[in-house]
């Protein structure tokens, strides 16, 4: 069994982040993927078997405009905590044929409804939503480049996210490639280099809601449906 996170661009121009953990939890890949072929690759030594895929993009998007069904019911518990999802239509260039999510589920087979017992299946996730729910977060940790955040407060973020992530019940501190990105993310000077170990860091996150999804499953929540679309995430206390 593994579990693969992959922080996935929207577009193929755009780095996707990738990582999966094996059946024990430990992190036994991570690095930075780019167009389909570049994703597909690194995906298939850990999904001919049986895995769970969680996937930080639109898996189901049918919807002409606005949000979809998943998209209105998630923002309802999370607008509160800055973690409001953004619109999913195919009245978008990204997804007017569906969404290179749901392209790169089709290519690897993977079964898309979330309550399935099937051996492998595909997770579509949101991040910031889940670190709100798994770290009891009042508010979505800073560590995007918006305007208006400086370099010093975008790697205070991104190193408490680390941090958070190094807590959970897996093994990262292990893998070597876990300690260049947190030695890059100490060292950096510029707003680039953040940016290039933001993705990988977000598809640990990614592959660990995947494991706890499926370790845990009375402790998530599913927003939306198969035919619209789903969002998993682990359940907000409140």
């Amino acid at each position: 069994m593994h579990y693969v996170g992959v922080d996935l661009a929207w577009g193929q121009r755009s780095p996707t982040g990738v990582a999966v953990l094996d059946a024990s939890g430990v992190l036994c890949h991570v690095g930075v993927a780019g167009d389909d072929d570049d994703v597909l690759a690194q995906l298939r030594p850990y999904v001919t078997g049986d895995c769970v895929v969680a996937i930080d993009a639109p898996l189901v998007v049918r919807n002409p405009g606005g949000n979809r069904p998943c998209e209105a019911e998630l923002n309802r518990d999370f607008r509160r905590f800055d973690a409001g999802a953004h619109p999913a239509n195919t009245g978008l260039a990204w997804f007017a044929d569906g969404g290179r999510g749901a392209r790169l589920c089709a290519e690897l087979h993977l079964d898309l409804d979330p309550r399935s017992d099937a051996r492998r299946k595909a997770l579509e996730v949101y991040p910031h939503a889940a670190s709100v729910a798994l770290f009891g977060l009042t508010k979505t940790l800073k560590y995007k480049q918006k305007q208006g955040r400086d370099i010093a407060q975008l790697k205070s973020e991104l190193l408490r996210l680390m941090v958070f992530i190094e807590a959970l019940d897996i093994v990262v501190t292990s893998s070597s490639d876990w300690a260049a990105l947190r030695t890059g993310v100490e060292r950096a000077t510029s707003k680039a280099q953040l940016r290039r170990a933001e993705d990988p860091i977000d598809a640990v996150l990614c592959a660990y809601i995947a494991r706890y999804a499926a370790v845990r499953p009375h402790d998530v929540t599913v927003y939306g449906d198969t035919e619209t679309g789903c969002i998993v995430t682990p359940t907000l206390r409140t």
